[in-house]
C-alpha cells in the first residue's frame, strides 16, 4: 500500500462553491485525483432527475453536483464520527472515494434507459472501478486492491458494514444529499430536513451507525421528507409522462434498427447498445448530448413513429393520464388496444400503464428479500430501539407501500381529424375523457 499517496495532502485546500452545502472541500491529494479523472467528469453530462426538468424547470443539476454533495455530506460524517471512532487513513480515504464513486456508472436518463437496453448502473459501476479507466489507475496507486474495495462499498458486499451503511441504508450520506439537492433544484420545500442536527446526534454502535433518541424528531422530519419528495417530485405524472415517451422512443429505435430499417442518421454512437453488445469504452461515450442529438436528428427520418416520438420529447408535447386501477380497469385493456389499432394509432408505442411505489421506512424483517436495516435510537441508558417503535409518526408509515398507476395515451392523436367519431367516442368513455 502506497501511504504516502493515502496520505498525500493537496498544497491548498480546493473548495468547490455548492448552493446545498455552501462548500464541498477537498484537501485530499487521491480525491482530487478522482475528480479529474475522465469518468467521472462524464457526470457532467448526465441529469441527476432525468425526465424532471420537463415539470420542474429548475431540474437541471448533474450526477456530477449530487457525487460532490455526497462526498461531502460523507467527509463531514467521518470527521464527526472521529470523535468516537478511530478510522484507519485506509477507512477513510475508502469511505470518501465511495462516496463520491457510487453513481459513476449512471447511463443517459439512467432508469428509462435501463429498462429498454437492459443495463444496470451497479454493474457498470463496478466495471469502470475495475477495468481499464483513469478511476482504476488512480485508485491502485494506493493499492491493487483498492478498486475492488471501493467496488466492493458500493456493492454493500465489503466486510465493514459500517462503512456500507454510511452510503447505503435507510439515512445515509447519499439519501441525505439527494432529498436536499433534489429539493433545492426543484423549488420545492418537502425535501429540507436539518442535517446538521442529524450529523451532530449520529453516533457509532458496533458495526453500525445509530442516532442518539434526543435527535428523534429531525429523523423523523427526514422520514416524512423522503416521503414527500417521492410522490410530489419523483413519481409526478408528468415526469412520468416524458419517461413513456423517451422509453417509446428508444424501443421504436430498437425496433427498426433489428429490422434492417435504413437510418437516414446512422446511430453510430447507440449502434452497440442497440445491438446489446455494449463494451466498456461504448458505455463511457454515451451521455445526454449524445442522446438529444440523435432524437433532433431523428425527427428528419422516415418512420412515422420514430418522427413523432423524438418530436413529441424535443418539443414537451407529452402524453395526457388518467388514473388506472389494475384490479378494476384491466379488463378494458383489450377493448382500448383494439379500438387504437382501429382508429390507426399504434397501441405499442401510444398507450402505457405506468406504476409507481415506494416504501418510505421499513423495520428488519429477516430473511426477506431487500430486506433493510432499520434506523436505531441510541437510548439514554445506552440501550437500542428501532426507530418506529419510539415515534408514532414513523410507525404510521413503516412497511407501508404506496403504488399508483396512471394510464398514457395521446389526447392530441385522438382529436385529429378524419378519426372515425363513434369509435373516438369509445375510446374516450373507456378513458373517462370529457370533451
Amino acid at each position: 500500500m502506497d501511504m504516502l499517496y493515502l496520505n498525500q495532502t493537496l498544497d491548498e485546500e480546493k473548495v468547490f462553491k455548492d448552493p446545498v452545502h455552501r462548500y464541498v472541500h477537498v484537501k485530499d491529494q487521491v480525491i482530487w485525483d478522482l475528480i479529474n479523472t475522465a469518468e467521472f467528469q462524464r457526470l457532467r453530462r448526465i441529469r441527476q432527475l432525468g425526465t424532471t426538468y420537463f415539470t420542474f424547470h429548475g431540474a437541471e443539476h448533474t450526477r456530477f453536483n449530487h457525487s460532490l454533495g455526497v462526498y461531502e455530506v460523507m467527509r463531514r460524517i467521518v470527521d464527526k464520527l472521529r470523535e468516537k471512532h478511530v478510522w484507519s487513513a485506509e477507512e477513510r480515504i475508502l469511505c470518501l472515494s465511495a462516496a463520491l464513486l457510487h453513481d459513476v456508472g449512471h447511463g443517459p436518463f439512467s432508469h428509462t434507459f435501463e429498462k429498454v437496453f437492459h443495463t444496470h448502473h451497479e454493474e457498470w459501476t463496478k466495471q469502470i472501478l475495475l477495468g481499464d479507466t483513469e478511476l482504476n489507475r488512480v485508485l491502485k496507486r494506493i493499492s491493487d486492491d483498492f478498486p475492488r474495495k471501493v467496488s466492493e462499498v458500493i456493492d454493500k458486499t465489503y466486510e465493514n458494514k459500517l462503512i456500507i451503511s454510511l452510503i447505503s441504508s435507510q439515512i445515509d450520506a447519499d439519501r441525505m444529499d439527494y432529498l436536499l439537492r433534489d429539493a433545492y433544484y426543484t423549488g420545492v420545500n418537502y425535501g429540507n430536513f436539518d442535517m446538521e442536527r442529524i450529523l451532530r446526534v449520529m453516533r457509532v454502535h458496533e458495526d453500525f451507525a445509530v442516532i442518539k433518541h434526543s435527535g428523534m424528531h429531525a429523523v423523523e422530519d427526514y422520514i416524512m421528507s423522503r416521503y414527500q419528495m417521492y410522490w410530489q417530485v419523483y413519481f409526478h405524472p408528468v415526469t412520468r409522462s416524458a419517461e413513456v415517451i423517451l422509453r417509446k422512443a428508444f424501443q421504436r429505435a430498437k425496433f427498426l434498427y433489428q429490422s434492417n430499417y435504413c437510418f437516414l442518421h446512422a446511430p453510430t454512437f447507440l449502434t452497440p447498445l442497440l445491438e446489446e453488445k455494449v463494451s466498456l469504452e461504448d458505455y463511457l461515450r454515451l451521455d445526454e448530448s449524445i442522446i438529444l442529438y440523435y432524437f433532433q436528428m431523428w425527427q428528419q427520418e422516415e418512420d412515422s413513429i420514430l418522427v413523432d416520438l423524438c418530436d413529441r420529447f424535443m418539443n414537451r408535447k407529452l402524453f395526457k393520464y388518467v388514473e388506472f386501477d389494475p384490479s378494476s380497469h384491466m379488463k378494458l385493456w383489450p377493448e382500448l388496444i383494439s379500438l387504437f389499432i382501429k382508429v390507426g394509432i399504434d397501441p405499442d408505442y401510444y398507450l402505457e400503464i405506468d406504476s409507481s411505489s415506494d416504501l418510505p421506512y421499513d423495520f428488519y424483517r429477516p430473511g426477506e428479500e431487500g430486506e433493510r436495516l432499520p434506523i436505531h435510537l441510541l437510548m439514554p441508558g445506552g440501550e437500542l430501539r428501532e426507530l418506529s417503535r419510539e415515534s408514532d409518526i414513523v410507525e404510521a408509515i413503516s412497511g407501508k407501500k404506496r403504488t399508483d398507476h396512471k394510464l398514457y395515451y395521446p389526447l392530441d392523436l385522438l382529436d385529429e381529424k378524419g378519426k372515425d367519431p363513434k369509435m373516438i367516442g369509445e375510446i374516450k368513455a373507456l378513458l373517462s375523457i370529457n370533451d
